[in-house]
């Protein structure tokens, strides 16, 4: 076989890659400390979730920065969402085992971002049926993906490491989708591209619980990364429009008020369009833009220094390209 330079090169630089994280992981302590516990806070009659820490992810906190829920049906166990590292994957099902001897049997993924899906492998290895949208498909076969994954075994090791992998879903959903399990129904909503591409939302009726994703933020800066701030105010229009009596976020406390606590996060993301539309628009520097608008309102709040500026910055890019 003949390589031309730009496949030798890399070709390469994967395999250092590789190479780097393998001696990284080989000389971190196999005894590194673990003593994050999970509790499981109870919201409805069958429904539960663990809310994740207001950080970055970190080796310390083992990646645990997000929400995951789950809801007990007569039948087994649906979970929502498979949090950050496969550490605390097992951590969780440990937990739900405390609560109930059924298995858990699907797991509903609400978007592809590292701190959502890392523990997916340890619910497939139970048995668990992955649910999540098709546009997943085209995240897990990218290079970011890929590299996000080689830099994570660095950054949250030994939690996230050479033996975790990226799960493909078993069912991918490109419409509405009712999922029944134990005669509870699970209506799985399209909303995206908003947070994401793929972005789901899932209603429980019988609880009268809806799980949001990273839809809703609350206690913190939302990340905005590539999201459609556009699209995205329209999937909280139609979060409302469902009324559900308990909103749980995929960051931050469980709210019980979701019209009130949606607020922020809508405020949030209107106050970046508004801040950033003219000078997008009349492609003035984005750093004018940002040093000449007033963040008093949001700096005090946990990882408004990680997220503000970044955040900033890809809706002023957003605009442009509306």
């Amino acid at each position: 076989m003949q390589w031309s330079y730009v496949e030798l090169r890399s070709e390469i630089l994967r395999v250092l890659s590789l190479v780097l994280v393998l001696l990284f992981i080989s000389a971190t302590p196999t005894h590194a400390s673990d003593d994050l516990i999970l509790k499981p806070i109870q919201v409805a009659p069958h429904t539960y979730f663990v809310q994740g820490l207001p950080e970055m992810g970190s080796s310390k906190n083992q990646n645990f920065i997000s929400n995951a829920g789950f809801v007990i049906t007569p039948k087994g166990v649906v979970v929502v969402d498979a949090l950050g590292s496969p550490a605390l994957a097992k951590k969780l099902i440990a937990e739900i085992k405390k609560l109930t001897s059924q298995k858990v049997v699907a797991v509903i993924v609400t978007h592809y971002h590292a701190d959502h899906v890392y523990g997916l492998q340890e619910f497939k290895r139970g048995g668990a049926k992955i649910y999540a949208q098709g546009e997943g498909r085209n995240y897990i076969s990218s290079e970011t993906a890929k590299q996000r994954l080689i830099a994570s075994r660095i950054d949250f090791a030994p939690w996230v490491n050479a033996s975790t992998n990226l799960i493909s879903a078993d069912v991918w959903i490109d419409q509405n989708f009712i999922l029944t399990v134990g005669g509870v129904e699970f209506k799985i909503g399209r909303v995206g591209p908003a947070h994401a591409p793929e972005d789901l939302i899932v209603y429980v009726p019988s609880e009268n619980v809806l799980f949001a994703g990273d839809l809703v933020f609350r206690g913190r800066i939302p990340f905005v990364g590539n999201a459609d701030s556009k699209g995205w105010l329209q999937a909280l229009n139609e979060i409302e429009s469902l009324n559900p009596s308990i909103v749980i976020p995929g960051h931050g406390a469980h709210s019980i008020n979701p019209i009130e606590d949606i607020r922020f996060t809508r405020e949030y993301l209107r106050y970046l369009r508004q801040s950033m539309t003219k000078s997008a628009i009349d492609m003035d520097p984005f750093e004018e833009a940002y040093r000449q608008t007033d963040w008093s309102e949001y700096e005090g709040m946990p990882l408004f220094r990680a997220a503000n500026r970044m955040n900033a910055y890809n809706v002023y890019l957003s605009i442009q390209a509306e």
